[in-house]
């Protein structure tokens, strides 16, 4: 059969095209010669290098920060005359992620900041507010019906003035704005006039879903009272802990935490099994620390809200952390796997009789060592430090942040072109 001339014209055109790419592969740089599509878009690729989060903070006036800390100041606090927080500040300190918060962003020349401050606020990713609600709310009478309550009320009235004249606050409806609440009563009087922003909350228990959630907000550690063991390495840890089991607090709690009465009644009587009711003294936090320490497994139930310093305590103790909350959220939980080194048992379970302490008799030696182990290594990500260390739990809540930007940049876009009322809201 006769092949017709147009098609053999074709092929040879087609292998000479072939021949000729072929030589200026070989002989040249492809990515000089053939601009090929981009997969990953440049601002893309440039986040993947993680560039510090940009924040600009508001220079409160003192009254709002570190005068509660009992320093006096005329001028908003900088760089070199930053407070330390004090020693002894007992249970005040677990509430005090504010105050690490903003310490963070007072540290200049630092590498490796998961943070930087920016002075313009033009310039900045989000916008951080150094109010310290749950120290207003543990300074400024902590009963509703104290009159010392009105500081803490105004504080809070003198704030929302002030940030609703700001052009960022404006801009962006306060969505871009950081504050952090741990104590469940923190800002207490006017929440829900901010509660577009994001938080840094311990939990959820006490607030509405509408004023706080997982989806907006950010879970943080409380910080811890007990020291942290940085010298933990004995030759057998399981042996070396000789308390099976581990409490020391407070029993009698509210909400979620009346589980703790029921557990010391369940759980009276076993040799293997320290349970001891107290309060957060000096001397107690320093007798928690030293049978944290001694102890394979420590108990965590429930507090008055979900969550409670006390896991976080026995974290940076490497005990092994009995979780018995229901309702509970945890820090850093798209990171960490806490199933690698914490075991859950539901409020149902752990309320069996024998069920709890059969399955920690049980529980073999050899996985309870790896799980030490790898409670350890995630130890460090629960410490709080000023000036910031890498890793430690401010750089993770300051990612943490990060984490929110894209649904924070999508809400305030959309809404900044909307001509008409939200029509989604409507739906």
């Amino acid at each position: 059969m006769k092949v017709p001339r147009s098609v053999v014209f074709q092929s040879s055109t087609i292998l000479v095209l072939i021949v000729s790419l072929t030589f200026l592969i070989s002989s040249s740089d492809l990515s000089t010669n053939f601009k090929l599509p981009l997969l990953i878009s440049p601002s893309s690729a440039d986040r993947s290098s993680n560039p510090p989060l940009r924040v600009y903070m508001y220079d409160l006036p003192p009254r709002f920060n570190v005068e509660m800390l009992g320093y006096k100041y005329s001028t908003a606090p900088n760089s070199t005359n930053f407070p330390l927080l004090p020693r002894h500040f007992g249970v005040k300190r677990q509430h005090s992620v504010e105050y690490w918060m903003m310490g963070s962003l007072m540290v200049e020349d630092v590498d490796g900041l998961e943070a930087v401050r920016v002075q313009n606020g033009d310039d900045a990713d989000v916008f951080f507010v150094p109010f310290f609600s749950s120290l207003s709310f543990n300074s400024h009478g902590r009963n509703m019906t104290d009159p010392e309550t009105v500081v803490d009320r105004q504080l809070q009235v003198d704030l929302i003035d002030f940030l609703k004249t700001t052009k960022y606050w404006k801009r962006s409806g306060g969505r871009d704005h950081v504050f952090p609440m741990t104590h469940p009563n923190a800002f207490r009087f006017h929440k829900d006039q901010i509660n577009a922003s994001i938080f840094v909350v311990v939990d959820f228990g006490r607030v509405q879903e509408n004023v706080s959630s997982l989806h907006k907000d950010v879970v943080t550690p409380y910080v811890h009272l007990a020291d942290v063991y940085p010298n933990d390495d004995p030759p057998d840890p399981y042996e070396s802990r000789k308390t099976l089991l581990y409490f020391r607090g407070r029993t009698i709690r509210k909400d979620d935490g009346r589980v703790r009465v029921k557990l010391a009644k369940l759980l009276d009587g076993y040799a293997d099994i320290n349970m001891q009711e107290s309060r957060p003294t000096g001397s107690a936090i320093k007798a928690s620390t030293k049978g944290m320490r001694s102890s394979k497994f420590c108990l965590n139930p429930a507090g008055d809200t979900p969550s409670s310093c006390r896991l976080f305590d026995a974290i940076v103790s490497h005990c092994i952390p009995i979780i018995i909350s229901d309702r509970i959220e945890l820090p850093f939980e798209d990171e960490i796997d806490y199933r690698n080194f914490s075991l859950f048992f539901s409020v149902e379970e752990a309320l069996k009789p024998d069920y709890l302490i059969s399955k920690l008799r049980e529980f073999p030696k050899e996985k309870w060592v790896e799980m030490w182990m790898k409670l350890k290594n995630v130890s460090h990500h629960y410490e709080f430090h000023y000036p910031p260390v890498s890793g430690d739990a401010v750089s993770m809540l300051w990612k943490q942040v990060r984490h929110k930007l894209p649904e924070v940049n999508l809400a305030v876009h959309r809404n900044a072109r909307l001509k008409i009322p939200d029509w989604l809201k409507t739906r």
